[in-house]
């Protein structure tokens, strides 16, 4: 028996819930199906399957096997992608982590073309703000924004740069006082993203003049598209990405302060990295999605 042949046909009749459905997937005969399951069962000492006249369910011994045998199946195909994937066309997939509001509004839009361009790519996303060890295997590249590598085993590639800004709605700053100065902002409502348990003042330069505040408001969030919209709806002011409010400052629907002024949330930088680990350097996946990544924030 071909273990590895039965294995695939048992976890496509798991799929298929069905041993017909299974072998018209695999193009094979039914009997064919049956007999690879049974030699399995047969080999392993233990039923796998519960057998009806309609259809197939995994018994308890079934679900944990069933399992394995996806890990080992996809392990071999990741293995076997690993190899092919240090030639010229990147092929396998690409595990991505990437900033939540980032990756919908900046990287999302531009993935049909990206994969129309490498056909032999499958993309595996996830989103989130947390910053992830890659240390673990779970993604080949996590796209950060403000931060550098967390460890020296990392690399660290520079993508690009974004500017933060000052924004608040036209209903917001019509019932306040005109703002002509930053200190003001130690008046103000200030919308406030939060940084883990501790805060961090609003830093503005104008050449030699440097300001450190330490805003207070009535909202803070660990998600910058909520402060986004709390500035909409005319709750305060709100310090976020350029990328996030150009839209609603070109349309009028927030109003950019400070704009002569350099503006940073303590000392976080500026930058657009992508993170991988060294055994990655020469990945045509890593390769292909970086240089993406680097000519569409290069525009």
């Amino acid at each position: 028996m071909d273990k590895l042949l039965a294995i695939k046909t048992f976890m496509a009749t798991v799929e298929a819930r069905g041993f017909s459905a299974a072998a018209r997937k695999l193009g094979v005969a039914t009997s064919s199906v049956t007999r690879l399951v049974d030699a399995l069962e047969s080999e392993l000492g233990a039923t796998l399957l519960n057998r009806s006249t309609r259809q197939v369910s995994l018994t308890e011994a079934g679900v944990g096997y069933y399992q394995r045998s996806r890990e080992i199946v996809q392990a071999l195909a990741e293995a076997d992608a690993s190899v092919a994937d240090r030639g010229e066309e990147p092929v396998g997939v690409l595990r991505l982590c990437l900033p939540v509001e980032f990756g919908r509004r900046v990287i999302a839009p531009h993935l049909g073309r990206f994969l129309a361009a490498h056909p032999g790519l499958e993309l595996d996303i996830d989103l989130s703000d947390r910053f992830d060890d890659l240390l673990d295997g779970r993604y080949d590249v996590s796209i950060r924004l403000g931060e550098a590598a967390p460890n020296d085993e990392l690399v660290c590639k520079r993508l690009g740069c974004f500017e933060r800004w000052l924004v608040a709605s036209p209903a917001y700053l019509c019932a306040s006082a005109p703002l002509v100065h930053p200190q003001q902002l130690l008046e103000q409502a200030c919308l406030r993203f939060r940084y883990g348990q501790s805060g961090r003042p609003w830093r503005l330069r104008q050449g030699e003049q440097a300001l450190e505040l330490d805003v207070s408001g009535p909202l803070r969030s660990a998600n910058a598209d909520l402060l986004r919209e709390a500035a909409l709806a005319g709750s305060g002011i709100a310090l976020l990405a350029d990328w996030l409010v150009r839209e609603d400052v070109q349309a009028g629907r927030l109003q950019r302060l400070f704009a002569d002024w350099q503006i940073s949330p303590g000392t976080a930088s500026s930058a657009i990295n992508a993170l991988y680990l060294p055994n990655h350097r020469g990945s045509r996946r890593v390769q292909v999605f970086v240089d993406f990544c680097q000519a569409l924030l290069s525009r």
